[in-house]
């Protein structure tokens, strides 16, 4: 682990010990609203039947996580990612199902350790504008694109920010259709979700990701610290359980079970 990982897990931990429980004490947390990325098959997407609500994996897990410690879980789609960070640091939803650790989203929300999984973030380009990537300033004079808001680790953030061109959309096929006809260079994506919605696009035989990866990022659940469900108990039982499951493999098997589910929907 680079020493600037460590650091940064430090201060995630320091942060859980320092934080004051701003739930009442005294209310219970019978079920627990939550939102998450809606553009992130197999992980979470819009169920067709009910847009309001998202399906996946990750629901899927998460309702195994919290079945024992008797809450329900209410997994809505509020919305754009960026909306999903902007109501959890309101304290408008209970728990945010999948997040990459940054400084700004340490400083309202509550992050479960350990990581549900870890995704990879890879460059997407057509096939028949392959160029040479090795390292970040390969992709400097180019331009890319990516969802708005989306964190790919904090180096790689700081970096982008300073040195690269990355434009910030509301939706990814609009990132991959503007690659598409040549507006931009390349997409930023993680490499599971884009596999999959590529083939759900019918642009898989198109796009191909560029090795080697971006970054390699843990993907967490995290407690809004406005969140009446927030408490160190619920977190403590949480992670017992989170812990439990991701050491049986479970999220793969959903993860695969949820991408073939995904891919045969209309």
């Amino acid at each position: 682990m680079s020493r600037s990982r460590t650091l940064f897990y430090a201060i995630l931990l320091f942060g859980f010990q320092a934080s004051a429980v701003l739930a009442n004490s005294g209310s219970r947390c019978d079920t627990l609203v939550v939102s998450g990325n809606p553009e992130y098959p197999p992980l979470l997407w819009p169920m067709s039947e009910s847009p309001d609500q998202l399906t996946g994996a990750v629901p899927r897990f998460l309702q195994e996580v919290v079945e024992p410690l008797g809450i329900q879980v209410d997994v809505r789609n509020i919305g754009s990612w960026a909306r999903v960070q902007r109501l959890a640091e309101l304290g408008e939803t209970d728990l945010v199902a999948g997040a990459f650790i940054t400084s700004e989203r340490i400083g309202y929300m509550d992050y479960v350790l350990p990581p549900m999984t870890h995704l990879d973030t890879n460059v997407w380009v057509r096939k028949s504008q392959v160029f040479e990537y090795r390292h970040w300033p390969d992709l400097r004079g180019k331009k890319g694109s990516t969802l708005i808001n989306n964190s790919f680790g904090q180096r790689f953030d700081r970096y982008a920010a300073d040195q690269l061109d990355i434009l910030g959309v509301r939706s990814i096929r609009q990132s991959y259709l503007m690659a598409e006809i040549g507006r931009v260079d390349y997409v930023l994506y993680e490499l599971l979700q884009g596999q999959v919605k590529l083939r759900k696009y019918g642009l898989a035989d198109t796009f191909v990701a560029l090795e080697p990866p971006i970054s390699r990022e843990g993907l967490f659940f995290a407690f809004p610290k406005r969140s009446k469900c927030n408490t160190e108990r619920l977190r403590e039982a949480f992670a017992d359980n989170l812990f439990r499951l991701k050491e049986q493999g479970r999220l793969q098997e959903l993860i695969d079970i949820y991408a073939d589910q995904y891919l045969e929907a209309q």
